[in-house]
């Protein structure tokens, strides 16, 4: 199979979905991978370790769109829609239900969109994981960068010192993304709260972090409740595939204190409150209800080493198996990543996609 890279083009995007490494092991399976020019200088990847890797470097989007499949990092953008066709395969982060327009040129090309968020694995999202980890750890790293008054934040530093009161930090959601923000924040000595509605998975979070990290169960209730004294919110709430629900309002943020960070880490899905936008890294925050909102959409691209390899790690495996064995063939020898293909023969075939955009559901047997 032939295999494209193709340079990401989001703003500020420095990730590329494959290392040199991770190119080598597809052409040792038999494979020809194309990339992009440059498609892995920003991750530290310069293109003389992609031709050791036995890659065929081109000069253009266009000759690396050209391959049967194309692994990407982020959703493409409107630029690169003209490159759809029949017969494509997309592996990469799609965010579909985020992203009418996108759903339906995926739709109207007929390509096969394969979603790394949604590839689901019991109750885990194996190629969501990673990035998930990034962007939690950078949820809290970010918030605290943001309360320093030069920032325009309150002044507020999260761990204090001796003498001093410490931040309080305040986490909606205890999956992947919420569980490193709040240890994050933990660690640095801020005072943490996480709300949750799995009981089994506050137990975990209670025992695994010593009771450095509040559990409790999220209702408005909770969350109101606690807003008053939040300096830092993080809100990393997720449904699988789905837009993420828009837990706070905007009424909720005039109860914070002035000069509060927020920072919406559920934004690829929407964001989880109704001030929510998306931002970029060369424009990351906005005030709302006198609260800094930080809503970048690919935080984890900031970390673009750490982030490639990590990225590389959990998809590879997959790549190689839609190579060697085709769409159809993969999906039949691994059942999980049925559920990560959103678009296929020009339907939608992930249900919670289909619901946000109001489009026909069908199912992909």
């Amino acid at each position: 199979m032939k295999i494209g890279i193709p340079k990401e083009i989001k703003v500020k995007e420095n990730r590329v979905s494959c290392t040199p490494s991770g190119v080598q092991q597809l052409v040792s399976a038999g494979h020809e991978v194309l990339v992009e020019t440059r498609a892995g200088e920003g991750s530290g990847f310069p293109d003389d370790q992609y031709v050791s890797a036995g890659a065929t470097m081109v000069a253009s989007a266009a000759e690396a769109w050209a391959a049967e499949m194309v692994v990407k990092v982020k959703e493409p953008i409107a630029s690169e829609y003209g490159y759809f066709r029949s017969g494509l395969i997309l592996f990469t982060y799609l965010h579909l239900a985020a992203n009418e327009p996108l759903t339906r040129a995926l739709c109207s090309a007929s390509v096969a969109g394969v979603a790394y968020e949604t590839v689901q694995v019991g109750n885990r999202l194996p190629l969501l994981e990673p990035m998930s980890e990034i962007a939690g750890r950078m949820g809290t790293l970010m918030g605290s960068y943001y309360l320093a008054k030069p920032y325009g934040g309150s002044g507020i530093l999260l761990g204090g010192i001796p003498g001093v009161p410490i931040g309080d930090v305040l986490v909606i959601g205890g999956g992947t993304a919420g569980l490193n923000a709040a240890r994050v924040a933990a660690g640095i000595g801020a005072n943490v709260t996480l709300l949750e509605v799995d009981i089994e998975k506050m137990h975990f979070i209670d025992t695994s972090t010593h009771g450095a990290i509040r559990t409790i169960y999220s209702t408005e209730a909770a969350l109101l409740e606690r807003l008053s004294s939040v300096d830092l919110l993080i809100g990393a709430v997720l449904i699988p595939g789905a837009k993420a629900p828009k837990l706070i309002k905007r009424s909720f943020l005039k109860q914070m204190k002035p000069g509060s960070v927020f920072v919406d880490i559920a934004i690829d899905q929407g964001g989880c409150a109704e001030t929510s936008h998306a931002t970029t890294h060369d424009d990351p925050v906005y005030w709302e209800e006198d609260v800094l909102h930080y809503c970048v959409a690919n935080m984890p691209g900031a970390y673009a080493r750490t982030s490639t390899q990590a990225l590389t790690n959990s998809t590879l495996p997959y790549a190689v198996k839609l190579a060697n064995l085709g769409l159809e063939g993969a999906l039949e020898q691994i059942p999980e990543l049925r559920s990560g293909v959103n678009t296929l023969n020009g339907h939608v075939t992930c249900a919670p996609v289909a619901n946000a955009h109001g489009m026909e559901f069908h199912a992909l047997d």
